[in-house]
């Protein structure tokens, strides 16, 4: 039979020295963070999370269409002259329509200055943005790509 003996000299080791084989590596051990660090860590992770699902939840907002707010600064300013609400709302749709189907900047000012008969620049304008950001928030960018290089026409 062996001769088994307890040797008084080994340490215990962990199962992370037994994995990495005994004697090749010593651990140091772990230091523990005083308790109003690991609260606070806590703390942050579950505001995380909490956020983190609160914005799954709701959604990212998404633009949307402002009628009422189109309405009352096109039909308030003068100049255009729209027989009723519907009228307005339904040119308004029509730009954007124009817009999303890759009408330029110049071509809608064009259209604009000729359905009310007039040479101003900015009541052109004024209608196109109003309509755009009110009516078609998504088209903003698309109007924007079209406008970047526009330069008015003489008067």
């Amino acid at each position: 039979m062996a001769h088994i003996a307890i040797r008084t000299d080994l340490s215990p080791m962990t199962s992370r020295e037994i994995d990495l084989g005994a004697g090749s590596r010593k651990t140091q051990p772990r230091a523990t963070r005083p308790r109003w660090e690991r609260v606070l860590l806590i703390g942050l992770m579950v505001a995380s999370i909490v956020l983190i699902m609160l914005t799954l939840v709701t959604g990212i907002q998404r633009a949307h269409a402002d009628s009422v707010a189109y309405l009352i600064e096109v039909t308030v300013r003068p100049g255009y002259n729209f027989a009723n609400a519907d009228a307005a709302l339904g040119y308004g749709n029509q730009v954007c329509d124009k817009v999303s189907q890759g009408r330029t900047y110049a071509d809608l000012i064009g259209d604009v200055k000729a359905d009310f008969q007039t040479a101003d620049e900015f009541q052109a304008s004024y209608l196109i943005d109003k309509a755009v950001n009110e009516l078609c928030p998504a088209q903003i960018w698309q109007l924007r790509r079209s406008a970047a290089h526009y330069q008015p026409q003489g008067p």
